[in-house]
């Protein structure tokens, strides 16, 4: 019997390992899941935390190629679900006829929406103009609560800190147009495609990150396509939505979501 793939692809400052519990859920619902790493990502949290050549100078198109190849890869097209930056290229794929369906949780923006300007400043945390492109932007556990964690009591954010939390490339920072940076083509969507699987829109109405008002404009770019758009906004939830303690909530939401659209875990 075959079963749906679903390629889990993570954000920014966090490690892969941060898609454990919905991998399990989604595997006790019969998909087969798959939470590949960015190119060169340590296997624990230990490792990513010491300085990496190979991730310092990564950017979104590195990223993004790097998942491409992966989704072309399964000989069933599979469901892509993505998280912040995930969520960025989860939407590029499938615009770009890639994979089944897609689903973008807090989705770093895409084409011209900016992000508002006091999210953009926590986004790159000791900023510094002249700051060296290829190094790794660390998160304190301070900078982490107060601005991907900031719903839940500081006793979880220190323990998902320390269970996921690493550093993450200022080139891919920039890439995403953060700190003023001009944005990289690879953040360009097809938003028009019709003929595209469709796509789930995700946001938490307290992420400081990427706030519900940036994916809602994000979610109007689609208005001209007859492809499936929908959008789910989740209240009191914030960036640490697919991590912290109300996970569960998101996660059945959108296994629902893909039953309703006849996504299954056995395609006939």
């Amino acid at each position: 019997m075959n079963h749906t793939p679903v390629v889990f692809i993570h954000g920014t400052w966090l490690h892969a390992l941060s898609w454990e519990s919905w991998a399990e859920r989604f595997a006790s619902r019969g998909f087969l899941s798959f939470t590949p790493g960015w190119p060169g990502e340590p296997a624990t949290v230990r490792e990513m935390r010491n300085p990496s050549e190979t991730l310092a100078g990564m950017g979104l198109d590195v990223l993004t190629d790097h998942y491409a190849e992966i989704v072309r890869s399964f000989e069933t097209a599979p469901v892509i679900v993505g998280h912040s930056v995930g969520g960025l290229i989860a939407q590029h794929l499938i615009g770009a006829n890639l994979g089944r369906a897609a689903v973008a949780i807090a989705p770093s923006p895409i084409n011209d929406i900016p992000l508002p300007a006091p999210p953009a400043r926590l986004w790159t945390p000791g900023r510094a103009d002249d700051a060296d492109p290829e190094e790794l932007v660390p998160l304190s556990r301070k900078q982490f609560h107060h601005a991907f964690a900031n719903t839940v009591a500081a006793e979880e954010s220190d323990r998902l800190f320390e269970r996921y939390v690493v550093p993450t490339p200022r080139r891919l920072l920039a890439d995403l147009g953060h700190a003023g940076a001009v944005r990289s083509p690879r953040a360009v969507v097809d938003v028009g495609n019709a003929d595209r699987g469709p796509l789930l829109l995700i946001s938490g109405q307290e992420d400081l990150l990427v706030p519900d008002s940036v994916t809602r404009a994000v979610y109007k770019q689609y208005g001209d396509s007859t492809a499936v758009t929908d959008l789910k906004q989740f209240a009191d939830r914030a960036h640490s939505l697919v991590i912290d303690s109300g996970w569960r909530f998101v996660a059945d939401y959108v296994l629902g979501w893909l039953d309703e659209r006849g996504l299954r875990a056995h395609p006939a």
